[in-house]
């Protein structure tokens, strides 16, 4: 057999899978609640549930989130964090423990980088001007380079770096792609996680607007990490690694190199059974994935208290830590025990 042909059975493989993963959501939910909702009837989470949440509430746990990915890129791309005149607001302005701005060596990474640094940069903008008074001000963030860091801390979770070793997301092209890899995905699903608990339509229609961005944003980084991992393998593996470690954080199910019913997090590689050789046991066709979505083609979501598991670096209950030392800002900042 030819490797097209085992291409086009990896393929063929991977839309079983997830007709699979189709069949799994049916029997656990009912295929009403599919053809309704999705995964998106999962997005309530009981922290939400158990408190009146405003759209206000919602909005600033997005701006929580903006803050943290407007100051990694702003330092990777150009050296300086936010200005302090976008830092302000309700509760007790934090700082920005580490960042600086990567030696780019590949222009298309360097270009990526600023043009993601302004639109999130943008979207802090526009979020706190949509809150006006009710803007929280800027928690603590670290984005720094210790053994102890949020980003060693991930990394070591994930395997790419030894217990007690630093990893520096801004030591190389690679690595910031990586490090940018570890929170960009759960952009996402957080966006589409909270829609269902935003009342305005014009709040909605704004929120659907920022998920289309951090959507592009997130398949940039997924599509060069893979391109870049056809000659450097390791980082294909490293990315899938992450994602692993994300899934241990939020029990979105366990990842592995053939998804699971229950994965709501997905690494840019899929991986066939079948050998390119015959008779080379070892090979096997690897086919991108660059979108991780359900057998309906959906995006998954994350429930607020999943996205907090994932940044505050912990599956149990928590209110502050990894990304945010002291938890974030506003009245959504506390998760509950992944399931």
């Amino acid at each position: 057999m030819t490797e097209s042909v085992h291409l086009i059975e990896a393929l063929d493989a991977r839309v079983e899978r997830r007709s699979e993963r189709r069949e799994f959501f049916k029997n656990a939910l009912g295929a009403a609640a599919i053809t309704a909702a999705g995964a998106t009837a999962l997005s309530m989470s009981s922290v939400a549930a158990a408190q009146s949440v405003t759209d206000a509430d919602v909005l600033n746990f997005a701006l929580n989130l903006e803050y943290l990915e407007a100051q990694f890129y702003s330092y990777a791309a150009y050296g300086t964090g936010l200005d302090n005149s976008l830092l302000g607001g309700s509760g007790t302005q934090g700082a920005v423990r580490g960042g600086r701005q990567v030696n780019f060596t590949d222009p298309i990474v360097s270009q990526y980088a600023r043009e993601i640094a302004q639109d999130e940069i943008a979207h802090v903008k526009f979020l706190r001007t949509a809150l006006g008074t009710a803007a929280v001000a800027q928690p603590v963030i670290d984005v720094s380079v210790s053994p102890t860091s949020a980003f060693s801390l991930a990394a070591q979770a994930a395997g790419l770096v030894p217990a007690g070793t630093a990893f520096d997301p801004y030591a190389t092209d690679e690595a910031f792609l990586l490090g940018a890899f570890i929170f960009e995905d759960v952009g996402v699903t957080a966006y589409k996680g909270a829609a269902p608990l935003l009342t305005s339509k014009a709040y909605l229609e704004a929120a659907a607007g920022l998920l289309a961005v951090e959507a592009y944003h997130a398949a940039i980084v997924r599509t060069t990490l893979y391109g870049k991992g056809i000659a450097t393998p390791s980082l294909r593996t490293s990315a899938d690694a992450i994602s692993r470690a994300r899934d241990s954080l939020d029990g979105g199910g366990a990842n592995t190199t053939i998804f699971g019913a229950n994965d709501i997090d997905q690494g840019i590689s899929s991986y066939s059974a079948t050998p390119i050789n015959l008779a080379t046991t070892q090979a096997a066709v690897t086919v991108s994935n660059i979108v991780p979505l359900d057998s309906n083609g959906v995006a998954y979501s994350r429930s607020v208290s999943q996205v907090l598991n994932i940044v505050y670096l912990n599956s149990g209950a928590a209110s502050a830590g990894g990304f945010f030392p002291n938890g974030m800002a506003g009245n959504i900042k506390t998760s509950t025990a992944a399931a």
